[in-house]
């Protein structure tokens, strides 16, 4: 077996900026856990901070002439690039998020506006079924579909096991179909 090959800094830099192949390898097998555990800490989904750490490495691979090294440290460098990505990527979600709300928000001021605020809710009938939740129940809907909440952030805020987030939301949901129905067949 060869012995593995080692670099400086600067020799490290260097091969890099020619496009060496073996010295992208040995970033990649020397780095890579250190920068998973940056993305991993903003998105703290293991299969997208997998997927984000592959696309940190062809950055840094297809922009590594953009590195100066007068400006820091290539590991530095390197460590902005995946956190700045991992940011992106959340605020990218929260805002499809915000959108799909905003739309939903849209569709319920359109009902408002043509129907009194006494027919809707009536003719809805949704707030007198939510009253009838359990409050656990009526907690994670509120949070999970009222307030945009994904499961981990609504874990987070309850300071619940992201299992039992989700064994709530489905009995929270199974309870609101059999209180529709009693609903609409009374």
């Amino acid at each position: 077996m060869a012995p593995k090959q080692t670099y400086t800094h600067n020799e490290l830099v260097d091969q890099l900026q020619k496009k060496d192949q073996g010295a992208f390898s040995y970033l990649y097998d020397n780095y890579s856990k250190a920068l998973f555990g940056v993305v991993f800490a903003v998105v703290p989904n293991q299969e997208d901070a997998e997927d984000l750490l592959q696309i940190v490495f062809v950055k840094i691979w297809k922009n590594i002439s953009m590195y100066d090294s007068s400006k820091g440290r290539l590991y530095t460098w390197m460590l902005n690039l995946a956190r700045n990505l991992a940011i992106d990527h959340t605020r990218g979600k929260q805002q499809k998020m915000k959108s799909k709300i905003q739309s939903v928000s849209d569709s319920v001021y359109e009902l408002k506006d043509h129907t009194s605020e006494n027919t809707a809710s009536d003719f809805l009938g949704l707030s007198n079924i939510l009253n009838e939740l359990k409050k656990d129940h009526k907690e994670i809907i509120d949070l999970i579909y009222f307030k945009g909440f994904t499961h981990e952030q609504a874990s987070k805020e309850l300071n619940m096991p992201l299992g039992t987030v989700k064994t709530k939301v489905r009995q929270a949901i199974n309870s609101l179909k059999e209180l529709t129905k009693k609903e609409i067949f009374n």
